[in-house]
Formats: structure tokens, C-alpha cells, sequence
């Protein structure tokens, strides 16, 4: 159950870069499981987005490594052609040494075309929490705030454009990894107005900026 507590204010910030490319790993083939064949996907997409800086990303089957020195923005991770609300455990470890660095579940929609974060971990203020500040809510023993940002002509999986951003910040961040219950997310933006649209990509990533150096390293299941 996710218990929310309106707190309704504004809050301007600057913009952060999108970061719409990504790149798929082609022989990651389908699979149905469960007692009712319940359609699930092995990961079979890689996020690698990077605008400058030394950026070293290492795709695995079940995860991702990256190393980053004098990095402008970058987000780079492992997921899914095709987001939902599956559950997604990350064990592994972030080191920040210069800049911003954040962990997060990243993925757009369309239809509304919408760039999405559930931030677990970042290095410096709230990373991509920004614009207006809508609530906060409970879950996977933390408590997340739920942010909306308008970002205006910007890259984006459509080109470039205006879209929003909504974001779950985790106050009590956890670099080390845990368990993300997506659902419980999108049912607390729901609830504050936020609705997605059609599922494009979702992946763990990390992302960084203004000069970013240090390194991650996960495994991911669901």
C-alpha cells in the first residue's frame, strides 16, 4: 500500500540534460514464466549516452560497470526494450569523486511523452528532483519525493521537444542496492496527477555531469 502526504509547492531548478539514446543487445531472446505464462523479458537493452568527458561502459547479461573522469552528461545502464512495473533488485556500488552522479530507474513513455526517474542514490542534492515538488509517499522501507519538471526543447526518444520529467527522489539513499517496487511508483505519481503513457525503454542507470569522475557497478534481476 503506498500512503501519500500532500505537501503541494514549487520549486525552480535548472534544467538537466535528457538523455533519449540507448542501444539493444540483440540476442537476448523473450521468455514466458509463472503458472499463468506471465510474459516477462530478459534484459536486452543498453543505455549509453555520453556527451563528453572519459566514459568507460561495460554491459553484462545481468548488469553494467562504468568508469567516468571529467565526464559533461552522461546515462549509461542495463534494462528493457519495454518498461512496466516490475519489480527490479540492484546489488553493487557507486563512487562519486567530483561532480554529480545519481542511480536511478530510468525510462520514457509516449503518448504522453514523458522522461521518468526513480532516483536511489545521488552524490549531490537531489541529482534530477527539480521544477514543482507534488507530495511524498512510502515504500521499500524509504521515503521518496515526487517531483514534475517541464523540459523545454530538449533531446528526447521523439527529437528534440518539450516533455515532462517526473521523478521519485528516495531521501534516505541507497548506493549499495535493494529492491524497487515500480508499481508503487507509478501508482504514487498517478495519484498526484501524473499519468505515463506507453512504455518505451527502462533501465538501472547512472548518469552524471559537471565534470563527473568515479565508477559503478551493479547486478540487476526482477
Amino acid at each position: 500500500m503506498v500512503a501519500l502526504n500532500f505537501l503541494l509547492f514549487a520549486a525552480a531548478a535548472s534544467s538537466v540534460l535528457a538523455a533519449p539514446t540507448a542501444e539493444a543487445s540483440p540476442d537476448a531472446p523473450d521468455f514466458e514464466v509463472g503458472p499463468h505464462n506471465l510474459a516477462r523479458r530478459q534484459m536486452d537493452y543498453n543505455q549509453n549516452y555520453k556527451t563528453g568527458g572519459n566514459v568507460n561502459f561495460s554491459p553484462s547479461n545481468n548488469g553494467y560497470s562504468v568508469t567516468f573522469s571529467g565526464a559533461q552528461d552522461f546515462v549509461v545502464g542495463k534494462g528493457w526494450k519495454k518498461g512496466t512495473n516490475r519489480n527490479i533488485t540492484f546489488t553493487g556500488s557507486t563512487t562519486q569523486t567530483s561532480g554529480t552522479v545519481l542511480v536511478s530507474v530510468y525510462g520514457w513513455t509516449r503518448n504522453p511523452l514523458i522522461e521518468y526517474y526513480v532516483q536511489e542514490y545521488t552524490s549531490n542534492g537531489k541529482g534530477s528532483a527539480q521544477g514543482q515538488k507534488l507530495g511524498t509517499f512510502q515504500t521499500d522501507g524509504g521515503t521518496y519525493e515526487i517531483w514534475k519538471h517541464q523540459q523545454v526543447n530538449q533531446p528526447s526518444i521523439q527529437g528534440t521537444t518539450t516533455f515532462w520529467q517526473y521523478i521519485s527522489n528516495r531521501v534516505d539513499k541507497r548506493p549499495n542496492g535493494g529492491t524497487i517496487t515500480v508499481a508503487n511508483h507509478f501508482e504514487a505519481w498517478k495519484k498526484v496527477g501524473l499519468n505515463l503513457g506507453t512504455h518505451d525503454y527502462q533501465v538501472l542507470a547512472t548518469e552524471g555531469w559537471g565534470n563527473a569522475g568515479g565508477n559503478s557497478k551493479y547486478t540487476i534481476s526482477t
